[in-house]
Parts: C-alpha cells; sequence; structure tokens
C-alpha cells in the first residue's frame, strides 16, 4: 500500500518508536526514509565581530555543522538497521537547517505515500487538545499525504 514511508527522526527514543512502527507499516516494496535535520549553529551579528573574524568564525560554524551532520548520519545508519533487519529497504538522509522546512520540501520533491513521526508535547488537560510540537503541526497542516503521529507518552500502555 504505501512504497515510500518517511520517517523524521530526530535521533531520540521517540524517533525510534516511530520507525518501528514505519517497519509494522511496511511491505516488502516498500521503502523506508531516515531523515534527521540538524539545526544549524547560527552566527552572531555582523556588527559585533570585524569581517576578518566573522569570516574565521563562520568557516568554524560550517566546519562544526558538517561534522554534527556527519556523526548523526552515522546514528541514522544504525537505526537503520532495524529496517534491513526486517527487510525493507531503507535510505539515511541527513540535512542541515529548519525541520518543519526540510520535511516539507522533501516531500514536496519526493512521492512520500506515508508520514510517521513523534510528537512530543506533553501538555494536559485543554492545551493538549489543542497543540501539537511546531514541527508535527507544520507538517500536518501543509503536507497533502497521510500523517500517522506517534504519541510516546501513550506507547506502552497498552
Amino acid at each position: 500500500m504505501y512504497k515510500t514511508i518517511l520517517v523524521p527522526h530526530g535521533g531520540t527514543d521517540a524517533g525510534d518508536e516511530a520507525l518501528k512502527h514505519a517497519i509494522n507499516a511496511a511491505r516488502e516494496s516498500s521503502k523506508i526514509i531516515i531523515l534527521h535535520i540538524v539545526e544549524a549553529i547560527q552566527a552572531p551579528p555582523s556588527f559585533a565581530l570585524s569581517s576578518s573574524e566573522r569570516e574565521d568564525l563562520l568557516k568554524s560554524i560550517d566546519d562544526a555543522n558538517e561534522e554534527i551532520r556527519k556523526d548523526m548520519e552515522k546514528r541514522m545508519e544504525k537505526s537503520a538497521q532495524q529496517c534491513k533487519d526486517s527487510g525493507i529497504a531503507v535510505e539515511v538522509k541527513v540535512e542541515i537547517g529548519d525541520a518543519a522546512e526540510h520535511i516539507l520540501e522533501f516531500v514536496e520533491k519526493n512521492k512520500v505515500d506515508l508520514i510517521v513521526m513523534s510528537k512530543r508535547r506533553k501538555l494536559k488537560g485543554m492545551k493538549k487538545l489543542l497543540s501539537l510540537g511546531s514541527v508535527s503541526r507544520k507538517v500536518v497542516e501543509n503536507v497533502t499525504c497521510p500523517v500517522t503521529l506517534i504519541d510516546i507518552e501513550k506507547v506502552g500502555e497498552k
């Protein structure tokens, strides 16, 4: 039923739980794409540094962002092994930037049939009903494919 399943994974236990659900939803002909977005380290305002200091700092920030991206890629490859062990094709993508924007761009550019992701909000009462995490809310409100949200607070209660 689902050919391409996207799992936005934050490198957390919640992301692992979403991946388990995606594996259960997948078939042998399915492919799971694990997408992790590294939030970029931001540079300070340009007026705070001389041009040579700023240039050196920007280079250091770019190097640090890339190092973090490579480290997360290795961590996501470990998660991808779960798919391989289940006989499901898997691809790992690690990008740098805003999580919601990158997820939406990825869905727009690729033929994603289902998104399985965790939601993080730990609110109570009416606020809980009205609120999702900012990333999950943006994704749910802006994609046309089905989205399965895994409530990690409810996992294991059955």
